[in-house]
């Protein structure tokens, strides 16, 4: 029996039924009604079937936006967070705190306003006391931040409203959550890229950097790394690749340049490589 019959009330005898002619006699007129009546819960049920399998793409669609979405939100996020680790008043336009922060020691060298910056006693790399700032003007004997890594966003969010580091009435909720996925999630091993003795970049390709440096760089910096008003690309890489690599990752604070964080890391290293070879100052 065809499927369409198995679904449908028994035909009338004596002709050939169209099921939408309303035949005449005793319980004719029920019977194509009923039959009338199954065509259309059929009819309702075929188009609703279609109408799913047309919805269900979109419905996927619009998941896979979300968590294209989500991704994007969180670099951003990461990305902004070492911004504010840089210095978190420029990015947010303000003035530094008056005097120097609590928790800097008293033997410290840098600047009162520079003691607000979480670089300033966890070093560019993380390491504080262990990494690049073991020694020299910024030593502060203060542990970087490298046990944080992969810690609860919220832990690290109430650890930086405690009085210890005391952000909680200077940075809003938003750009402390920022701050806290950068210390769990944008943190780089940078002692397994840069050789901490000479500061060399350990395995690049000094020609990418440079395809990379003249296309995506020198626009701003300049094509030998010279341009009015900011740092010699020169000395920057050569003198302190750890800095250098964070600002390419993350950006520059409270200014234009572009964060490459999204983008393949030996990327950046390939660019560092290739910008120490640029002219220094004399």
């Amino acid at each position: 029996m065809a499927w369409w019959r198995s679904r449908m009330a028994p035909r009338p005898t004596g002709r050939r039924m169209n099921p939408w002619y309303m035949t005449k006699g005793k319980g004719g007129m029920h019977k194509v009604q009923a039959v009338n009546k199954r065509f259309v819960q059929l009819g309702v049920a075929v188009l609703c079937g279609l109408l799913g399998l047309l919805a269900t793409p979109l419905v996927q669609a619009e998941e896979g936006q979300q968590g294209v979405m989500d991704e994007a939100a969180m670099l951003s996020s990461i990305a902004r967070g070492g911004r504010l680790y840089d210095s978190w008043y420029k990015e947010l336009d303000q003035k530094p705190p008056q005097g120097a922060h609590t928790a800097y020691p008293s033997s410290g060298k840098a600047k009162a306003k520079d003691s607000w910056r979480c670089k300033e006693c966890h070093g560019w790399d993380g390491m504080g006391k262990e990494g690049a700032y073991a020694k020299g003007k910024h030593f502060t004997g203060i542990v970087g931040i490298t046990a944080a890594k992969g810690r609860d966003p919220q832990a690290l969010v109430a650890l930086l409203k405690e009085a210890t580091h005391g952000y909680g009435d200077k940075l809003d909720d938003a750009s402390l959550l920022d701050l806290a996925h950068f210390v769990s999630l944008g943190q780089v091993d940078m002692d397994a890229v840069i050789e901490r003795k000479d500061k060399t970049i350990k395995q690049a390709n000094r020609q990418q950097g440079a395809n990379y440096y003249q296309t995506l760089c020198a626009q701003c910096h300049g094509k030998q790394g010279i341009q009015k008003g900011m740092a010699q690309m020169g000395d920057a890489a050569s003198g302190n690749p750890w800095e250098t690599l964070h600002k390419t990752r993350n950006g520059q604070p409270g200014e234009e340049m572009p964060a490459l964080l999204a983008l393949d890391p030996q990327i950046m290293l390939d660019i560092i490589d290739y910008m120490q070879t640029l002219p220094k100052k004399k």
